[in-house]
């Protein structure tokens, strides 16, 4: 007898490899769009087992009433900043998530965002294209001695800190919700205190309610005129009236983003703001990362209908686990 393939329910997009590799172990209904999951969750909730989702996508408590039978979200990638995790531990549904499967790629990307918006790269690009050959020749400061900050020193912060400071020769400032001993960087005990001594300021913070809007108008005046600030995190992080204000008026130098808050939907004023870098949420799109994450999300789910122990619980169904 064949053995029971477990209803699954995917709520992201995926390509055609990586969806295989879930329709070949489980019952797989994928619906990446807000209608086909409204239409699936409606139709077939009370068959699914487990939810593939991730931090932007999320899960809501109603949706968890309307699957009775779920057993585990598993949320592709680091962040889960959208998947209601206490009404999750208060169902008994397990919640896993990514950490460390995409921890380059973000970081490399990061780098991207600095190189392409302090060098003016993408302008430098369409203007050599509309046959402004001296026009483009503007001069760009070089990355060596300017001074990093970053938000949130977790795995991504520190492999950008690594990468700007042995790579470049930049002094690297932090600041997080603790002083780590185990780095040489400069600790601020403030977000304004760090972009004040920040040439570039770099969001790597985990979202939620806690660190929404963290990055202000104060904070955007800190880091001043000659700054840039890059956001790898969450679109939530930064108050996005704040933002345009400040590429507009001058406040800072530019800003690179690879998140929006209330994504896939930009500002239209936002876009139209003077020297930004933006990418459509792809930092951690690497093959290398998807794979680690597709592997990941395998073994957490295999491991739950096992009634074994997950690799990679949230944090917080880890402390209940240690409890």
């Amino acid at each position: 007898m064949a053995p029971v393939r477990e209803p699954l329910l995917i709520l992201i997009p995926f390509s055609a490899d990586h969806l295989a590799r879930f329709e070949a172990v489980y019952d797989v209904t994928y619906a990446p769009s807000a209608g086909e999951r409204a239409a699936a969750i409606a139709a077939k909730g009370a068959t699914f087992r487990a939810v593939l989702t991730h931090g932007t996508a999320g899960l809501s408590a109603a949706e968890m009433d309307a699957m009775p039978n779920l057993q585990i979200i598993s949320c592709y990638g680091v962040g889960y900043d959208r998947i209601e995790v206490p009404a999750a531990i208060a169902r008994g549904i397990m919640v896993t998530h990514g950490p460390g499967t995409n921890t380059g790629s973000v970081a490399d990307h990061c780098l991207a965002l600095i190189l392409s918006l302090v060098r003016r790269v993408p302008e430098s690009d369409r203007a050599v294209r509309q046959g402004q050959w001296h026009e483009a020749r503007r001069s760009t400061p070089e990355l060596g001695g300017l001074r990093l900050g970053i938000i949130g020193l977790g795995a991504i912060g520190r492999a950008v800190a690594k990468r700007c400071a042995g790579g470049f020769d930049m002094a690297v400032g932090y600041h997080s919700r603790n002083r780590a001993a185990d780095v040489p960087f400069t600790y601020h005990d403030s977000v304004e205190g760090l972009a004040r001594a920040s040439d570039i300021l770099v969001v790597a913070a985990p979202g939620g309610a806690q660190t929404r809007n963290m990055v202000n108008a104060g904070v955007l005046a800190a880091l001043g005129p000659d700054g840039y600030l890059i956001n790898i995190a969450r679109g939530s992080l930064v108050d996005t009236d704040a933002l345009i204000h400040a590429l507009n008026a001058g406040i800072i130098a530019g800003a690179g983003l690879d998140v929006v808050d209330g994504e896939p939907a930009v500002p239209p004023a936002l876009l139209t703001a003077p020297n930004l870098v933006i990418t459509p949420h792809s930092a951690a799109r690497s093959p290398t990362a998807e794979t680690q994450m597709t592997e990941l999300a395998l073994k957490n789910l295999a491991a739950r209908f096992a009634d074994a122990p997950v690799l990679t619980p949230v944090p917080e169904w880890a402390s209940l686990r240690s409890a």
